[in-house]
């Protein structure tokens, strides 16, 4: 069974088992989290889409802990006049495994 969930402005394809890095959530590790903005969810029955979410449907996670991700360098540069700028930045990152999907 997959199901699609929205989390921190962005979609996600998940199913039971599978372990995804999403944007930082305010939680400790190891505690469970719930994610109750799920747009749609296959299973062997078929496909059941939600507008825009399905009701009742919920994807239970266990939060497994906080990283960073990469640095990305920005660098801004504008020709003739000298100006140039180098910013680094790393996001921060939860790490959930998916425990179960329900509908």
């Amino acid at each position: 069974m997959y199901a699609v969930i929205e989390t921190g402005g962005k979609q996600y394809k998940v199913k039971a088992g599978s372990v995804i890095q999403i944007e930082k959530l305010v939680a400790e590790d190891d505690s469970p989290v719930n994610f109750d903005k799920v747009l749609a969810v296959w299973d062997d029955k078929g496909i059941q889409l939600g507008k825009p979410y399905l009701e009742g449907a919920v994807v239970k996670g266990t939060l497994l802990n906080q990283i960073k991700a990469d640095k990305i360098l920005v660098f801004k540069f504008k020709p003739k006049t000298g100006y140039k700028r180098t910013q680094g930045h790393r996001q921060k990152l939860s790490v959930v495994k998916i425990d179960a999907v329900t509908v």
